[in-house]
């Protein structure tokens, strides 16, 4: 579960702030696809990335499970990142010299893991690759892709080492509508199927029906919420 309490983000212009996130408070349960929506320059990003803990909120606290991630230290907020994050950005930015396993392969050698963890891993990869329909594709390299599998892939390797929070910034906006419909399906699909709680950053509504919910930001605050009684309730009772 990902928990946003009441955060607020500002940055510097000039002799005063802006503010990009306006004290927003916002929770995403495990299984839970959390669409955001908002015109451009309201927040979505700027959201997100606090929720990547990318960054740090000026006020207010990011829970990822039961973890206050606004309290670690830069080392200890990495680790929460690596262990229980998975980011899934705009554009794929796989690595051109690998493969599509190998592209989920490096994530273990990043981490540090142990073989034991490696061997995990391995087999992990070869299950996610399955689970994308790239089963057949995992010894090719980005460019003998198409755009929706290397997203694909993208996804597959944000999930390889079991995140409990998976973040997703815009994986439709460089596809066609056909293939930008399948990875909502995907990430739909594999988010009820692997209890990832989920929040995507998407301003293409046409694929509302494989979010669970939606809120839009303007101007950093949420002014809209379209999300099940049962989990308006829960988002009021979280810390």
């Amino acid at each position: 579960m990902i928990t946003l309490d009441h955060v607020t983000l500002t940055f510097p212009d000039g002799d005063s702030r802006i503010t990009a996130v306006d004290n927003i408070s916002l929770t995403t349960p495990p299984a839970f696809v959390m669409g955001i929506t908002g015109p451009s320059g309201s927040g979505k990003s700027s959201l997100l990335a606090l929720a990547a803990t990318l960054i740090h909120p000026d006020s207010g606290h990011v829970w990822i499970n039961d973890v206050d991630a606004a309290t670690l230290t830069a080392t200890e907020t990495a680790a929460l990142r690596r262990e229980h994050i998975g980011i899934v950005f705009q554009q794929s930015n796989l690595v051109p010299s690998l493969t599509a396993r190998e592209q989920l392969l490096v994530m273990a050698e990043l981490g540090g893991d142990s073989r034991r963890q490696r061997a995990t891993i391995r087999e992990r990869a070869d299950d996610l690759l399955h689970a994308v329909g790239l089963t057949e594709h995992s010894g090719k390299r980005p460019a003998q892709l198409s755009g929706g599998q290397r997203q694909r892939v993208a996804i597959a390797r944000a999930l390889v080492h079991a995140p409990s929070v998976l973040l997703v910034d815009e994986p439709t906006s460089a596809l066609d509508q056909e293939r930008g419909a399948e990875i909502m399906e995907l990430i739909s699909q594999l988010t009820h199927e692997r209890s990832t709680a989920t929040m995507l950053v998407t301003h293409d509504l046409g694929h509302r029906d494989s979010l669970d919910g939606l809120v839009t930001i303007v101007d950093g605050a949420i002014v809209d919420t379209d999300v099940p009684a049962e989990h308006q309730r829960l988002s009021a009772a979280s810390r």
